[in-house]
């Protein structure tokens, strides 16, 4: 099975280049590394496209960004990944083992958040068990069927065919897309989180510092599984 890796993006240039390095360096290689821009105003496109890497755009916005890479990709599988995200060396067959399962409908890896001073060990633990106690907390009905919510920094990967029948991402949904995503996917299967690493920058953790992160994640929690979906953005803001 073919593996798509999507990479949804806006003004990603400082990030891209390591991502370059680290795809280059996958093996195997996936069929294709598709790049939805939306709307940057630095080098993000000029470098994928100097990769070799297929770029389109869309619409600003994680949710549509994403929707628009999954209707344009060629691949029967679609791994999504940020773009400050150091992926596993074989994260295209660990992706075709998990979905070779047809009792799983989305599956991830297990995210640790890392910058030049090493890993952020306490929130990338509160990130790894809030896959299971906020779906138990928040979607108790869902939780016995298998859903555990995923989020960006785990490479959520899916069957193309899957998610374009789920509705994909809500455009509505500016921040926690993926948690969505989640319950929509349910339908077809289960979700699971890999064991295997992946690292992602620690970016927002150093510009906010660990507790104050930790807590905004908590927050945006709560006020997504309460329905205030239009003001999350205003708690997650963009840091570059």
């Amino acid at each position: 099975m073919a593996v798509t890796l999507l990479i949804p993006a806006l003004d990603e240039a400082k990030a891209l280049p390591a991502l370059v390095t680290h795809v280059a360096a996958l093996d195997p290689q996936p069929a294709e590394v598709l790049l939805v821009d939306g709307g940057s105003g630095d080098e993000t496109v000029a470098i994928a496209r100097d990769a070799g890497w297929r770029v389109m755009t869309a619409q600003r916005g994680r949710a549509r960004q994403i929707n628009a890479g999954v209707e344009a990709a060629r691949s029967e599988l679609v791994c999504v990944l940020h773009a400050d995200t150091e992926p596993p060396r074989d994260i295209v067959a660990e992706v075709e083992r998990m979905l070779a399962d047809p009792e799983v409908a989305l599956g991830g890896f297990t995210t640790i958040l890392r910058g030049p001073d090493g890993a952020r060990r306490f929130t990338s633990f509160h990130n790894r068990i809030k896959t299971w106690y906020a779906p138990l907390l928040l979607r108790p009905h869902l939780y016995a069927k298998g859903v555990r919510l995923l989020f960006g920094d785990h490479a959520m990967h899916f069957r193309r065919a899957d998610y374009l029948a789920a509705g994909g991402c809500d455009p509505g949904t500016p921040v926690m897309e993926e948690a969505d995503l989640c319950i929509r996917m349910a339908r077809f299967g289960r979700v699971r989180l890999n064991p295997r690493r992946i690292y992602t920058s620690d970016r927002r953790v150093a510009e906010w510092g660990e507790l104050k992160a930790n807590w905004i994640y908590f927050k945006v929690g709560i006020m997504w599984a309460f329905g205030a979906r239009a003001r999350l953005a205003q708690h997650y803001p963009d840091i570059r």
